[in-house]
């Protein structure tokens, strides 16, 4: 079915042509301007470059291959007839057509959209589509049961082991207080972007975006704190920047502070499993029934790492009965980290070592089980 307008084949938001080497973005199919107009300033808000047809391409793999396409209701009646595919959907201005859904039924689209109604859910799935979102990243949070009980070292050892084998990692500081976790990994002076750059943040961050532009350290990314002034962190854009992170699939570990506040709580929310690190002591146990309380309220999956060494008369299984969380898994106490640290070494550097074993099993076990759902 050959084009009404033979240079719409190539044209795009910037008036050029689509590069063979540049992910592809969105097909517009319409001969409405006024509607071409309102999705080409979506796209423009979604980082996409769309390729705009007035009827299905001449080249199959133009509508076959597009990881989304837009069909205005003008359009709909040329697109007969065409690939059946899934990410067809159709777009127009008109709330009140009644036949809008038999179109939708006769070209294969999977929902009608109105506009202006619709437009930051569809800015979300362009962005989505151009970004190529498959399965979301595994988000795993570590909070410790009391001060000092090691929240900070386990998820920075537990990144660093997902970094090793091989997993697009990102590891997020959620503790302004807690001195940055960028120098725990001795990475405080590479540069790239820290919390204070995304502390306005609102609506949608591009994850290949928010990726790039944070400081790579050992294999993996990290967002922590800069050396400035304490900077409140809004729920906005926690739940922007974590939603951002998780879409590049991979694995996300949250370090987070013991208090619950709106940003915390806006973390919990989008974590996949929680790590409550809870020392071998009756007054940690104590503390981390309360830390546990208002975690697990938004929580769904938190457990207990139980670290030695041990009160006289507990065990980890003791521990985790008397919290009633499930057993994560017991850190051995490995007395040779505080030397480590002390030297420049970041916590679960040595994969062999005490706190790498503990966190490379963890994966094996954490990674096996999200396959298999």
């Amino acid at each position: 079915m050959a084009s009404s307008n033979p240079s719409a084949s190539s044209r795009t938001a910037g008036g050029g042509s689509v590069d063979e080497g540049r992910r592809a973005g969105p097909l517009i199919v319409t001969e409405d301007l006024a509607l071409l107009d309102d999705l080409l300033r979506l796209c423009a808000a979604a980082g996409a470059e769309p390729e705009v047809h007035h009827t299905v391409p001449e080249r199959r793999a133009g509508w076959a291959e597009a990881p989304l396409v837009l069909v205005g209701d003008d359009a709909a009646v040329r697109c007969r007839g065409a690939v059946r595919r899934p990410g067809v959907i159709l777009v127009g201005h008109d709330q009140d057509d009644p036949e809008v859904w038999r179109r939708a039924v006769e070209i294969g689209a999977e929902c009608v959209l109105r506009l202006p109604d619709a437009e930051s859910w569809l800015v979300d799935r362009i962005a989505d589509g151009v970004e190529g979102v498959g399965r979301q990243a595994l988000t795993v949070g570590v909070i410790g049961g009391r001060g000092g009980a090691g929240a900070s070292t386990l998820a920075c050892a537990l990144a660093l082991a997902a970094a090793r084998i091989g997993r697009r990692t990102l590891l997020v500081d959620g503790d302004p207080l807690g001195g940055g976790l960028d120098v725990l990994l001795g990475g405080e002076r590479t540069e790239g972007r820290r919390w204070p750059d995304f502390a306005a943040s609102q609506g949608r961050v591009a994850g290949g975006a928010l990726e790039e532009s944070l400081p790579s350290v050992r294999g993996l990314r990290v967002l922590s704190w800069d050396r400035g002034d304490s900077v409140l962190v809004p729920p906005e854009a926690m739940r922007s920047v974590l939603a951002a992170a998780r879409r590049r699939g991979g694995v996300v570990v949250v370090d987070l502070p013991r208090r619950v506040d709106e940003a915390v709580t806006e973390a919990l929310a989008q974590l996949d499993l929680g790590l409550l690190v809870v020392p071998g002591e009756l007054r940690a146990v104590a503390a981390a029934h309360r830390v546990a309380s208002l975690a697990g309220m938004v929580l769904r999956d938190l457990r207990v790492v139980v670290r030695g060494p041990y009160a006289a008369g507990l065990d980890e299984r003791w521990v985790a009965d008397a919290l009633r969380l499930p057993l994560a898994g017991e850190l051995p106490h490995d007395a040779g980290l505080p030397a480590a640290l002390d030297a420049g070494s970041p916590p679960g550097a040595e994969a062999r070592g005490p706190l790498g074993r503990f966190c490379g099993e963890f994966w094996e076990r954490a990674l096996a089980a999200e396959s298999a759902s």
